[in-house]
């Protein structure tokens, strides 16, 4: 195959584009490395955005009179019924102008407008899967009835997938995920979300902090993302009021570039309930540029969330970032338990907050873990290794041909991304083999029979 190839391809953003969080991250970023290669990118998304630079691709916006863009956010909202159906006509035309090759549909909106264009169009579409609805769909507000929201998700996980001539899942569970709702494991390539490693270069964390107002002495804990319910916020915040006592110069900065006002609601409430106000920053509106400075002047990186199907993108801005992180195990994507990071037993908020404190104390096992994190990254999440995997499945899917483009594939995106915990509680409660048993009984007789010797001796000396 001639790797010099080079593709049209539209990427279809069913969400608000440019933003620092999630999707819209891994788009952009993904998109900008495609066209580093020579590849011809169009956009088509939302009309909302944030000031954030994207540099290559082109970016086409649907819109429409009297709607206010501002409420198209993150999950189900009623602008979204006005807008997808314009981006379904707005992405055939596209096809035909631009002569796309390959439709790139992103999350579960995006793959069915892209769906539709390609029953129209007869375009190949890769669909890139970063999460499943049976575990999302619940914590919108927008959907009345919880019941209602898993027979919805279900029937979401079981339709949605089957569109893409080709799957792209974000993590290894994902892909389990789907070949159990029955999609057939040989048109799954498991794709992490990737990062631009260039951008969290060293940086003064004394000048950071002098620059953000924080003092020297304060213990920063700190957490990036949306503020979205599913997030678990409560239980960072739940940890902050076991940590208060314990610190008193401890601080704890939620920075994010979105959130919900209903769970920024929610979030202030807490605050309150729990008497934490004045530990707790809220940074809203968090600006690209300046994710690298807040996660370098603090001292540990927070991963409330517990349950995550997908590849958590703060994950790798953390490693990079080389600042230590604890978590829960469940979102824990690719991480080790005190090796890499420092992980509590999901939904235990004592043990999330003792994760926390270990950190905190121990700066020598703090470095440790973050250094060994940022080394575990590599090039294994790198967007300019990865693009040229997503190249190689353009082509798998312009030809049909995806057996003989497989090697090429391995040499670009790895077949598993399988994390692998170490869990004390197993390490705890884990049967020990008889015959290892026999050999440490053998290794104390010899223990005992060399110290009985060296009294013996002692004895024959002294006489």
């Amino acid at each position: 195959m001639d790797e010099s190839r080079k593709h049209k391809v539209v990427m279809v953003a069913a969400c608000p584009f440019p933003a620092n969080h999630g999707s819209p991250a891994s788009i952009r970023e993904m998109s900008e490395a495609l066209v580093e290669l020579g590849h011809e990118v169009h956009i088509l998304t939302y009309p909302i955005q944030e000031n954030i630079p994207v540099v290559g691709p082109k970016i086409h916006r649907v819109s429409f009179p009297f709607l206010n863009k501002n409420k198209v956010t993150v999950g189900p909202t009623l602008e979204k019924f006005v807008y997808d159906p314009l981006m379904v006509f707005r992405l055939i035309w596209m096809i035909w102008r631009y002569k796309i090759d390959v439709i790139h549909a992103h999350n579960y909106e995006g793959a069915l407008i892209g769906w539709l264009a390609k029953v129209v169009t007869r375009r190949p579409m890769l669909y890139n899967a970063v999460n499943n609805m049976v575990d999302e769909l619940v914590t919108y507000d927008f959907i009345w009835s919880k019941k209602f929201a898993l027979k919805l998700a279900g029937f979401l996980d079981k339709t949605i997938p089957f569109m893409g001539d080709y799957v792209t899942a974000v993590s290894d569970s994902l892909k389990a995920y789907l070949v159990k709702v029955g999609v057939k494991a040989d048109k799954i390539q498991v794709l992490p979300a990737g990062v631009n490693a260039s951008m969290f270069s060293a940086r003064d964390k004394q000048a950071l902090r002098e620059k953000y107002q924080y003092t020297e002495d304060q213990q920063i804990v700190i957490y990036t993302g949306s503020l979205d319910k599913f997030q678990r916020i409560d239980y960072l915040l739940d940890a902050t009021h076991l940590l208060k006592p314990r610190y008193p110069n401890l601080k704890v900065i939620l920075a994010s570039n979105i959130a919900n006002q209903k769970d920024l609601d929610s979030i202030e409430s807490q605050i309150q309930s729990l008497d934490i106000a004045e530990v707790v920053d809220i940074v809203k509106g968090l600006e690209l540029e300046k994710l690298p400075d807040y996660l370098a002047l603090s001292d540990v990186a927070t991963l409330p969330r517990t349950d995550c199907p997908g590849h958590p993108v703060k994950i790798l801005n953390y490693m990079c970032g080389n600042i230590p992180i604890a978590g829960f195990t469940g979102a824990a994507k690719g991480l080790h338990h005190m090796k890499t990071a420092v992980l509590a037993e999901d939904h235990n908020v004592a043990e999330f907050a003792d994760s926390i404190a270990m950190l905190l104390d121990q700066p020598d096992k703090a470095q440790y873990v973050a250094e060994q994190a940022r080394l575990t990254l590599g090039e294994l999440y790198e967007w300019k290794v990865l693009a040229r995997g997503i190249a190689v499945i353009y082509d798998m899917l312009i030809e049909r041909d995806f057996e003989t483009r497989k090697p090429l594939l391995k040499q670009y995106i790895r077949d598993s991304y399988q994390p692998k915990f170490w869990d004390k509680r197993q390490q705890q409660s884990a049967p020990v083999p008889q015959e290892i048993l026999e050999r440490r009984k053998g290794e104390r007789r010899q223990q005992h029979t060399r110290i009985d010797f060296i009294e013996r001796r002692r004895v024959i000396d002294a006489e």
